[in-house]
């Protein structure tokens, strides 16, 4: 593994695990493009993956920022602090920890066979298809007009076994998880944010699952993680502000046909 490997991994999850085209089923098969490529366990997927973390707690630095005073007990906030939004952000804690609870489950009980299936470039290259139907379709439907403040908890769990099947590689958290957002009509920007949000708990609990192969890093490739890191938080967040104006034009068919094209060429390829 050397630095141009790293760079190109890194950018390659900061685009594709922001955009819905699943960085999971990206970094299965263009690891499998470099012979070099090696990593202690997927020690080197999760510090990618902190690196997309990173670039969204910055992003949504207000909103995180918001939801933890909303969290004090009232009397420690300003006397001029709307009770209402106050109230409006202790109900996205509780909708983003009830949309958490299935994919963690999911993790902990299945996670050993999901490592089976990261090995398969194939088998990601599957589910990358079957994202893109998800993508394609949301496009279709029509008046999804509802907001936050429209949220209730049945939303919060459809999204969050949405982000449960995400597990798989192939499957786009973030693609899944909007879709699943689209389908119970919430606005494409509200099912984004939302979407978005809930990734902060799914990708901290997923670095910690995998925190033991950390330790096998040795001192002289903790330069080519950092690396890593560096390149998947600074593409994450330019790929975050570049996403946003592409869904408020429902333009989600784009990233569809890119699964699609992507996926059909990777089995192809594997297959000859």
């Amino acid at each position: 593994m050397n630095s141009s490997t790293v760079i190109i991994l890194g950018i390659v999850q900061g685009l594709t695990e922001l955009f819905p085209v699943s960085s999971s089923a990206h970094l299965v098969i263009v690891q499998s493009f470099f012979p070099d490529f090696k990593q202690p366990g997927v020690a080197f997927d999760a510090i990618l993956h902190l690196g997309t973390l990173a670039a969204v707690v910055f992003y949504f630095r207000s909103d995180i920022w918001t939801m933890l005073k909303a969290l004090l007990p009232q009397s420690t906030l300003s006397r001029k602090a709307d009770s209402n939004h106050i109230m409006s952000s202790r109900k996205l804690v509780l909708l983003l920890t009830i949309g958490t609870i299935p994919a963690a489950i999911s993790g902990l009980l299945f996670q050993d066979d999901i490592h089976v299936l990261f090995a398969s470039p194939r088998t990601a290259a599957f589910f990358l298809i079957i994202t893109g139907g998800l993508l394609y379709f949301s496009d279709k439907v029509a008046d999804a007009k509802r907001d936050g403040k429209d949220m209730m908890i049945t939303d919060s769990i459809v999204i969050g076994l949405a982000q449960a099947a995400a597990l798989l590689p192939g499957i786009s958290r973030s693609g899944a998880t909007i879709t699943a957002g689209i389908f119970r009509k919430f606005n494409r920007t509200e099912a984004a944010r939302f979407s978005f949000l809930l990734s902060l708990p799914a990708i901290c609990g997923a670095v910690i699952l995998e925190s033991g192969y950390l330790k096998n890093i040795t001192p002289q490739e903790m330069r080519l993680y950092v690396l890593g890191f560096i390149s998947a938080a600074i593409v994450g967040f330019l790929s975050l502000k570049l996403f946003f104006l592409i869904i408020r034009e429902a333009r989600l068919k784009f990233f569809a046909y890119y699964c699609w094209i992507f996926g059909v060429f990777t089995l192809l390829i594997l297959n000859q």
